[in-house]
């Protein structure tokens, strides 16, 4: 049957060269092998020059399959099911680089593409070891490239073909039966991108973080090689700026993801310990133990079988975290979308075919990697990196143990439960770490390799110290922490912890001129670990002094309100704002007046919140958005949190209840009416009575009351026609002759009373009442203080790694 209306070529195209990928990628693989292992210099040559044209046919061929791709999105080819399934004609063209990589087709191509650009390096750059790294590298991507090839070997399918059909997707369906389907209404407009993916971050966080999952193939590659071919020692110096780079983009990758986290989800922060994101971190954290181990080796030839195991374990963790994410097995544990593809055999393959000969050939090679029999003295550099380093690794098999219950639970039938107070259970260990670590980062560069003589040790490090004893004891003293939600215990740990990230900023700020004489060339790892000190003072401080200030001053109660992760929200932290109307937020009064759609091609809506204070007087206005999402089974709202950030907070705001849309509009206002204690009022669906007039707050909460001020409360009761009756309790606060007014709602009846006077004779009661929906919002609002410490501590770490991997390519 032919189909009208289907444009057919570019995908055979695409798919052809998903194959030649395939294809081109095991031809360079083979080749690569057979130059290692090849004496002759003739027959090296050889393969080397097969290798090398295969290699960049399998470059062109990604090319051709990206290009491609972009091609069916923008040209809004809804006969294949990419296309349909990720994109949409209200689509804004700044989101089709993140429709583009939503899929796991299309993060698995962006993967191979950055192993394009490291295999064009390591071809001009990798001298001698060119053949067996490129023999690993190749392999990677002969794996990779089966991941979208969407074929059939025998009853198996491998991959899944990103130029599918709609009509091969979805076979059988009636519809499809028409040659004439491309003409239905159904094909006229794609599903689209999933709205919170709709964000500047889903275009710029996932092109770094694949480079930096692609980046720790290279020091992997080069210890696999040295086992292989029994060069154990060479390899560390090519090796070394390869995990540098590594490091500093991974951990970019990782902070962009906390970035988009603080800025787009409802995580009420940065970090939440999910999943997702311990899978991404864990490999990072192992890679900066090889790098520290590596280090190590260069100067003293200690810690060179311990190098190998990280180096091979930092990659490995990455396959691992690539079954945990694509598998589907995380999705009940984190707020992260996954779905099972149907490919978890090819995943457990892939993560297999990379873990077991790894590991064989690590065994195996064991006992005949050179190792120095005389033991590391304790006042030795080197001693102190490796402790550290065991310490950061043992801390990582913490997160990722953890992390890899749901595999657990999948392997042996059982049906262990995530810690229900995730972040605790996390966090209790990792203070801990950070004390040990903080102190060890402070001191070790002190400390001379071999071995240290204690009068010039002391001499060095005493003022640093006593620096960093002031500045802690300045901070703690008069940084007001009261985190006592997990006892004085854990808050003591805080104290601590918050001093050794002082100490290791002080420290090694000291140390580029005490040690360094100012040299900032030299400074790499210096500047690296000021900023990591400062990315913990910003993570303690930020978390311990994090405050909700969206107490429930207006009385409205919202039922069924959920957190990210679907556990039920505090009633009391969520402020609802009735439109046209102020409520007292921590030191602000902020009202809802108004919202608007984001345009033709931005299916959000954004919510003005206006927010006053009066000292410092300030005014302000912040949009969040929401909106319901459209699919399938991820109904509700979907928010994007606002922030105002200042140089030493963040307010940080987001919705949490919206009303039901579909309502007539509210058009209603304010109406006064003076009454007296005893009086009457009526309105459409019944009356109400002034019961009293009090001097005091009447037991309504969430009015700030200070010495000196005065409170006036209305004790209302409302009687509605279905002999209904509530308790309303609107109230005036006079401070320094300034009114200060707090409304009451009785959602039930649509009706708003606000205090807006007071006599001798009685009070005027303004009353708004509406025959539609009330309008508002909920809101969660958090203050987080010194935050910024945390992107300016990753800011100055990639940059004190980006120094070290400048330095140690010019020195060759």
């Amino acid at each position: 049957m032919e189909f009208i209306g289907e444009h057919l070529l570019p995908g055979r195209l695409g798919h052809f060269c998903a194959v030649l990928c395939f294809a081109a990628s095991l031809v360079a693989m083979v080749s690569f092998f057979k130059a290692t292992r090849t004496d002759i210099p003739d027959d090296k040559a050889a393969w080397l020059r097969l290798a090398r044209i295969a290699f960049l046919t399998d470059i062109v061929a990604v090319l051709v399959v990206v290009a491609t791709i972009f091609f069916i999105l923008t040209h809004h080819d809804y006969e294949y099911y990419y296309a349909w399934n990720h994109s949409s004609n209200e689509m804004q063209q700044r989101f089709l680089f993140a429709a583009f990589w939503e899929s796991s087709e299309g993060s698995f191509l962006l993967w191979t593409f950055w192993n394009c650009v490291l295999g064009l390096v390591l071809m001009a750059r990798a001298g001698k070891w060119q053949a067996p790294v490129m023999t690993v590298l190749s392999f990677t991507q002969f794996c990779l490239a089966s991941m979208i090839l969407g074929i059939y070997f025998f009853q198996a399918k491998l991959g899944t073909n990103p130029f599918i059909l709609m009509r091969e997707f979805e076979n059988g369906a009636p519809m499809f039966q028409d040659p004439h389907y491309m003409q239905s209404a159904v094909m006229q407009d794609g599903r689209g991108l999933n709205p919170l993916l709709q964000n500047y971050w889903m275009v710029i966080h996932p092109p770094v973080l694949f480079l930096g999952f692609a980046s720790t193939i290279v020091p992997f590659a080069y210890a696999a090689s040295a086992l292989w071919t029994k060069s154990y020692k060479d390899w560390i110096k090519p090796a070394l700026p390869w995990a540098l780079f590594s490091a500093a983009v991974l951990g970019t990758g990782v902070m962009m993801g906390a970035a988009w986290a603080y800025e787009s989800l409802t995580f009420g922060g940065f970090w939440a310990w999910d999943p997702v994101e311990n899978a991404s971190m864990v490999p990072w954290l192992v890679m900066i133990c090889g790098i520290h181990t590596a280090v190590a080796f260069k100067h003293t030839g200690h810690s060179l079988r311990i190098t190998f195991a990280f180096f091979l374990l930092s990659f490995l963790l990455i396959l691992y975290s690539t079954f945990l994410t694509r598998s589907g097995i995380l999705g009940d544990t984190s707020v992260h979308s996954f779905t099972d593809l149907g490919m978890n055999t090819q995943l457990v393959l892939f993560l297999a075919v990379f873990v077991i000969p790894a590991t064989v050939l690590f065994v195996v090679r064991y006992k005949v990697i050179p190792t120095v029999v005389k033991e590391e003295a304790v006042d030795a550099r080197e001693f102190w990196m490796f402790v550290g380093s065991l310490l950061l690794f043992l801390a990582a098999l913490y997160i990722i143990a953890l992390t890899s219950i749901p595999v657990y639970n999948k392997l042996f039938g059982q049906r262990v439960a995530p810690p229900e107070d995730g972040l605790y259970v996390y966090n209790k260990v990792m203070v801990l770490v950070v004390v040990v670590i903080g102190i060890l980062i402070a001191v070790t560069q002190y400390l001379k390799y071999k071995n240290t003589g204690a009068p010039y040790f002391w001499k060095k490090i005493g003022l640093p110290t006593i620096a960093a004893l002031a500045l802690s004891g300045l901070l703690l003293g008069f940084g007001h922490f009261d985190y006592l939600k997990y006892g004085e215990g854990y808050l003591i740990a805080i104290y601590v912890a918050l001093a050794a990230a002082v100490y290791a900023v002080v420290a090694n700020a000291g140390y580029i001129w005490v040690g360094l004489r100012g040299k900032m060339k030299a400074a790499g790892a210096s500047v690296a670990h000021v900023g990591f000190g400062l990315m913990l003072m910003g993570i303690l401080i930020s978390t311990s002094k994090k405050k909700v200030i969206s107490e429930n001053t207006s009385g409205i109660a919202i039922p069924g309100l959920t957190d990210a992760k679907g556990k039920p929200e505090d009633p009391y932290e969520n402020l609802t704002l009735v439109k046209g109307t102020d409520f007292r937020m921590g030191d602000y009064r902020v009202a809802y007046t108004g919202d608007s759609a984001g345009g033709p091609k931005d299916a959000k809506d954004y919510f003005r919140l206006h927010f006053t204070r009066a000292e410092p007087k300030e005014d302000f206005v912040i949009y969040p958005d929401a909106f319901i999402n459209p699919k399938g089974d991820e109904g509700g709202i979907l928010a994007n949190p606002a922030a105002k950030h200042y140089f030493d907070r963040d307010i940080f705001i987001y919705l949490t209840s919206l009303p039901n849309r579909s309502a007539t509009e509210d058009t209603t206002t304010f109406r006064d009416h003076s009454l007296k204690p005893g009086d009457t009022l009526f309105y459409s669906s019944g009356l109400m009575v002034l019961n009293r007039i009090v001097l005091g707050t009447d037991g309504r909460e969430g009015i700030d009351v200070a010495p000196g001020d005065s409170v006036i409360t209305a004790d209302v009761t409302v009687h509605a026609r279905d002999s209904a009756l509530y308790k309303a309790r609107p109230a005036m606060l006079i401070r320094q002759g300034r009114l200060t007014f707090y409304p009451d709602t009785v959602m039930a009846q649509g009706l708003v009373l606000r205090f807006t006077g007071a006599s001798a004779k009685g009070l005027t009661l303004g009353v708004r009442e509406s025959n539609s929906v009330l309008d508002f919002v909920t809101i969660k609002a958090y203050i987080f203080p010194f935050i910024n410490l945390l992107w300016l501590g990753t800011l100055v770490m990639v940059t004190g790694l980006v120094m070290s991997v400048v330095r140690r390519v010019r020195r060759g």
